[in-house]
């Protein structure tokens, strides 16, 4: 059973940077595809990024293209997303989810492993 613990949220102003981890333990972690999902009281669970197994293939939300970066460290079983220019609609819940390999991981129905979740709050 592979279990997803997140780090590194917190409160930051509006422009600024956060980078959030995801270290996973109890499976082979290259074996997964990861992604970042964030969700805000009243709201769907969304997509954020996602990244394949070693790397070579990186998508995210149109909301965040240009802003997030998604990356991982196979060596360390983590997977980490930089957030910069942030804006006050980025505050959420954010989550690391996961899936076996081919999966994708742009839809909720299609994880199979999800973090506890990181509160990441940005002020105006």
């Amino acid at each position: 059973q592979v279990q997803l613990v997140e780090s590194g949220g917190g409160l930051v102003p509006a422009g600024g940077s956060l980078s959030l981890s995801c270290a996973a333990s109890g499976g082979t972690f290259s074996r997964l595809t990861m992604g970042w999902f964030r969700q805000v009281p009243g709201k769907e669970r969304e997509f954020v990024a996602r990244i394949s197994r070693f790397g070579a293939t990186k998508g995210y939300a149109d909301s965040v293209k240009g802003r997030f970066t998604i990356s991982r460290d196979n060596a360390k079983n983590t997977v980490y997303l930089q957030m910069n220019s942030l804006k006050p609609e980025d505050t959420a819940v954010y989550y690391c989810a996961a899936t076996i390999a081919p999966g994708s991981v742009e839809a909720k129905d299609d994880i199979r492993y999800w973090g506890q979740g990181t509160q990441v709050t940005i002020s105006s």
